[in-house]
């Protein structure tokens, strides 16, 4: 049986613009994805379908045949746009390249490992329309993680502090699979390892969040391109500047503009 939701959920506000707009800009940072992008590519048109989407892959650095690849591909797929590092920069900064080149006024973020299922991205898509303007993110949790248990157990340790500590009522903020009105996405302060504090980011802007659980899947091909000791001595850093930003940010006003007599 099929575990992912159905997809008919958002495509009523989503339906293609007659004028080519995308209505959903994907994101999916990369660095040495090659044999799993080409069917991860089309996995997230096919769940798509009939909304409004453009998929931006950013090469963060490749140094295997990612480059070639998505030159390949580009030729049949004019709603694939490939964007590429001269030098690997990170995750985090990946995913702001692909937010500063859609043009979506919704931003979906999956990771480009193809662990994130992309079936799940209508979902998220329906999470966060049905949520109205004061809902910014919808955000993936992860059940039946496909993952190492020393992963599992870092994973769930990092996340427990995170929770306490900022306070973001965000189970998982690992989960690649996010979608996030891009208005709101463009006003969060940006640093390396960004993309793990969101749901905290978006609630120090005022607005609010919902969860959408999510099924993992395994890696096809390859192997993780980040360390557990790496991400947890550099988390640890992040967790204290992320506190600090939503201390000094305590009243939000409700802005108005003054008509004119």
């Amino acid at each position: 049986m099929d575990s992912r939701p159905h997809q008919t959920e958002a495509r009523t506000a989503l339906s293609r613009d007659p004028l080519g707009q995308p209505a959903v800009s994907v994101v999916v940072p990369c660095r040495d994805e090659a044999e799993n992008l080409s069917g991860l590519i089309d996995e997230i048109a096919g769940s798509l379908g009939a909304i409004a989407f453009e998929v931006i892959v950013v090469d963060d650095g490749s140094s295997d045949g990612t480059r070639a690849l998505l030159e390949n591909l580009i030729e049949t797929r004019p709603w694939l746009t490939p964007i590429s590092h001269n030098i690997s920069a990170g995750q985090s900064a990946a995913i702001r390249s692909g937010l500063l080149t859609a043009r979506g006024a919704v931003v979906v973020t999956i990771d480009g490992d193809g662990q994130n299922d992309p079936g799940f991205i209508p979902a998220l898509l329906a999470a966060l329309e049905a949520g109205g303007a004061p809902v910014a993110l919808a955000a993936g949790q992860r059940v039946q993680r496909a993952a190492t248990g020393p992963k599992r157990l870092a994973s769930r340790l990092a996340n427990g502090l995170r929770s306490f500590v900022l306070k973001d009522r965000t189970r998982d903020t690992g989960c690649g699979l996010k979608a996030l009105r891009r208005e709101v996405f463009l006003l969060l302060p940006y640093f390396d390892g960004w993309h793990r504090y969101l749901p905290a980011l978006v609630l120090r802007e005022g607005f609010d969040i919902v969860h959408v659980d999510v099924v993992d899947r395994e890696r096809r091909f390859g192997r993780s391109k980040y360390g557990i000791l790496d991400r947890a001595l550099v988390g640890a850093l992040d967790l204290i500047g992320v506190w600090w930003l939503r201390r000094r940010r305590r009243r939000i006003p409700v802005v108005t503009e003054i008509a004119r007599r």
